[in-house]
């Protein structure tokens, strides 16, 4: 959804989707979004990878900067790229429904063998 000012805003979908399929359903659903975006050789999401992936998310034409500036935001050990663990902390910080839900999300998941 854009703003008035042009700039896309992110609309948080992700509690719907837990809703609908259940915490460990989410999960996977995020490790298919991980896989489409990842280097499938080095088996993370390199800037390579995120900026020749993006345009299956809409976001075609971005900048270098636009790139490394994605992957800075979650990249939790400074390597340059995300893992697959990375990815689903950067999309539960971008969510704040399900800042609001994580504990019993992963009670749940925790709870189902």
């Amino acid at each position: 959804m854009a703003t008035r000012d042009g700039a896309v805003g992110f609309e948080d979908f992700f509690p719907v989707m837990v809703a609908r399929l259940g915490a460990r359903g989410f999960m996977e659903e995020l490790s298919k979004g991980f896989r489409l975006l990842m280097d499938e050789e080095k088996g993370v999401i390199t800037p390579e990878s995120l900026r020749k992936n993006a345009g299956m998310l809409g976001l075609s034409g971005m900048s270098n900067e636009d790139v490394r500036s994605m992957l800075r935001e979650g990249d939790l050990d400074g390597d340059g790229s995300l893992s697959e663990r990375e990815f689903c902390v950067l999309m539960f910080r971008l969510s704040p429904g399900l800042m609001k839900g994580s504990k019993e999300m992963l009670e749940e998941e925790a709870m189902d063998p």
